[in-house]
């Protein structure tokens, strides 16, 4: 079976191929073969060069600074670019591009759209997400983040948490509670912050791998402008819904090309160790190949709903649960693999913190350390596993809800 887009979809592929063709150095062997200085250096010059193409918000209106593409063109853009390893974006622009743009293109106001979405594009205001809470992780109904109206400018105060990259940026959209006497879904507003204020403090928590993506943010007497309210005052809850099926829209096209690359850098690991002379071995492998096709399919499943103009559902839970539990399973399997070289890693780290390393990377020990490290709260962020079958169950199977605590 080789499912295709259709004659025209794979005439756009082409043009895409092409352009990566054209405007990758001639020895490109994918991000994950750059670090350091180099690494910085290829990036600055690429956002600029897949920007001015219109690949950077591919699915934007051309007059905001995207590329207007339909659908399954952004599909193509988001498939090829993974399979060269070539970057679409930063850590930040998933939050900005993907989903506060997006976000503001079906919720925001003309005068926001005007002002953030081309500062986007240009980099001159990088964002992040603050959603979590201490007290509201899964059950982000229970934010208690406080904005109080006063004059023209809301005053928050609390506490945000988990907050990937929140380190890197100076602009953070959040859930805040701006009426306390609501109902939990009916009191929450969708705020855009300036970081760069007294009063915004962020403190980088240190992850297992020794890595800090994630971050507390604090708010102490932070203003925002009454007019940076997204999709209208106590209307949040509806805005964050559809921001996080933006979140795991794309996933479906690029997760299982990640993931099929790592599988084969891992094929690799074991033939070079010798271990596939053992038929045991050779079956778990073999039941990784079958888990990362069903991966695949899963994926198409989804892109063939988004095709057709259905916005990612309660549904799109089978994918996250699917491919977190699969990759904390692979990547246990690399570090038995390893053995005891496995205590002492060496070699270049894991580029990234989510998911596998970037396309290119060397089978160094380290970076399945890393990765290995990494993929254990795969099954807790965006959603932990308990939650997401919880939705399966009560919202695609139609299961009765779980009882709530007294």
């Amino acid at each position: 079976m080789k499912p295709s887009y259709g004659l025209e979809a794979e005439s756009y592929r082409d043009q895409v191929r092409k352009f990566l063709a054209e405007n990758l150095p001639k020895d490109w062997r994918g991000i994950g073969s750059l670090e350091g200085e180099e690494y910085d250096k290829f990036f600055k010059s690429w956002r600029a060069i897949i920007a001015k193409a219109g690949f950077l918000a591919p699915g934007w209106p051309k007059e905001y600074g995207g590329g207007g593409l339909s659908a399954i063109e952004q599909v193509i853009v988001a498939e090829e670019f993974t399979r060269a390893g070539a970057p679409t974006g930063s850590q930040n622009d998933v939050f900005g591009i993907q989903m506060l743009g997006n976000t503001l293109l079906l919720f925001g106001t003309e005068e926001q759209k005007r002002h953030y979405l081309p500062r986007i594009i240009s980099g001159d205001d990088i964002w992040c997400q603050g959603y979590s809470e201490p007290n509201a992780g899964s059950d982000l109904s229970n934010v208690g983040l406080k904005a109080v109206l006063d004059g023209d400018e809301w005053i928050l105060n609390g506490q945000k948490i988990w907050t990937s990259s929140g380190h890197l940026a100076d602009h953070i959209f959040t859930l805040a509670r701006t009426d306390a006497d609501a109902p939990k879904h009916k009191g929450i507003s969708f705020l855009l912050v300036d970081m760069r204020q007294p009063g915004v403090e962020v403190r980088p928590i240190k992850m297992i791998s020794g890595e800090k993506e994630f971050n507390e943010v604090f708010y102490t007497d932070v203003r925002v402008p009454k007019e940076n309210v997204v999709g209208g005052v106590n209307n949040g809850w509806a805005v964050a819904m559809g921001l996080l099926g933006y979140e795991r829209g794309e996933a479906a096209a690029t997760a299982p090309i990640r993931f099929a690359a790592e599988l084969e850098r891992l094929l690799e690991l074991a033939k070079d160790r010798g271990v596939t002379k053992d038929a045991r071995m050779r079956q778990r492998l073999a039941n990784a190949h079958i888990k990362v096709q069903v991966m695949r399919y899963l994926g198409m499943r989804t892109l063939t709903r988004f095709l057709g103009g259905h916005h990612p559902g309660p549904e799109s839970a089978i994918f996250k649960v699917f491919w977190s539990e699969y990759h904390r399973k692979i990547t246990e399997l690399a570090v038995e693999i390893l053995g005891m070289d496995a205590l002492v890693p060496v070699g270049r780290r894991s580029s990234s913190a989510f998911q596998t390393d970037d396309v290119g990377a060397p089978n160094s020990s380290n970076s399945w350390v890393m990765t290995f490290l990494h993929a254990r709260a795969g099954t807790i962020y965006a959603g932990s596993s308990e939650i997401q079958r919880n939705i399966l169950g009560e919202m695609v199977l139609g299961l009765p809800k779980e009882p709530k605590p007294a």
